[in-house]
């Protein structure tokens, strides 16, 4: 436990409907803290947003904590109608899948089903990744237009984690350039080694890319023997999810118009 943070958190917990503006000698009173303390941490909040100075001198809550909220929110909506088409996917695929939301310049994992085959013990839901090394990131980013895929490079860069990173920018738009015409992304080592992924993006009712999904393995088969029918099953479910999540796609993928064809 940490201490300072337990402190923070007790401070935030002290307003109210009915006490929504505080000044500092209250709450040092309520927390039976010294003032210098209670100053201390309130002046970091300040700095982030969960306090905010109203009044003069007293302090009332900011807005960093609604944006978390709306967060969360967003995230439930996602994962609720999503989680059985995963789980179906999982089965299907004797994979490990995975759902993402975008979370500023990074993709947010909220749900998983992890295969019984992956090594590692823990979970990835709550991990932050990169955009441009995962396919969950990569069907992100291909959604979005040229000029804030730009940007987003601009402020995080392209980072590598592994020898098969795309660290230069011209690559990575080529990269995207596919995902946009095939309908899904692939990454071949590119963020862990052993670890080969399919993902598709998800769109909400104004067709924002707000999503993705992946199915990620150790074996190479993923993206290769494996590839059509696994690509297939991906887009597939990610369709399904935009769509519970009330999008109405103009076109068709090039994949699905492939697949159609070929009915």
């Amino acid at each position: 436990m940490v201490n300072s943070v337990l402190k923070a958190i007790r401070i935030m917990d002290l307003f109210s409907a009915s006490e929504a503006r505080l000044s500092l000698a209250e709450i040092s009173s309520r927390l039976d803290m010294p003032k210098s303390t209670a100053h201390n941490l309130l002046n970091t909040l300040l700095s982030e947003g969960y306090i905010e100075k109203v009044d003069g001198d007293l302090y009332a809550l900011g807005t960093a904590p609604l944006i978390l909220t709306q967060r969360i929110r967003v995230n439930v909506e996602i994962r609720d109608p999503a989680a059985p088409l995963l789980r179906k996917l999982a089965d299907r695929a004797r994979e490990s899948v995975y759902l993402t939301v975008k979370d500023g310049d990074y993709a947010l994992y909220i749900y998983a089903v992890e295969s019984p085959q992956r090594l590692l013990a823990r979970t990835a839901v709550g991990d932050r990744v990169s955009l441009h090394c995962t396919s969950v990131g990569k069907a992100i980013l291909a959604s979005l237009p040229e000029t804030e895929v730009d940007a987003i490079v601009e402020r995080v860069g392209l980072p590598a984690f592994t020898e098969n990173t795309i660290d230069n920018l011209d690559d990575l738009r080529t990269d995207l350039a596919q995902t946009r015409e095939r309908g899904y992304t692939v990454d071949t080592q590119e963020h862990e080694a052993n670890t080969f992924c399919i993902g598709a993006p998800i769109f909400d009712r104004r067709g924002r890319v707000i999503a993705s999904c992946s199915i990620s393995g150790a074996s190479q088969s993923i993206v290769t023997d494996r590839l059509a029918d696994l690509s297939a099953e991906v887009v597939d479910t990610a369709q399904e999810i935009s769509r519970r999540m009330g999008y109405v796609p103009t076109r068709a993928s090039s994949m699905l118009r492939t697949q159609v064809g070929q009915r």
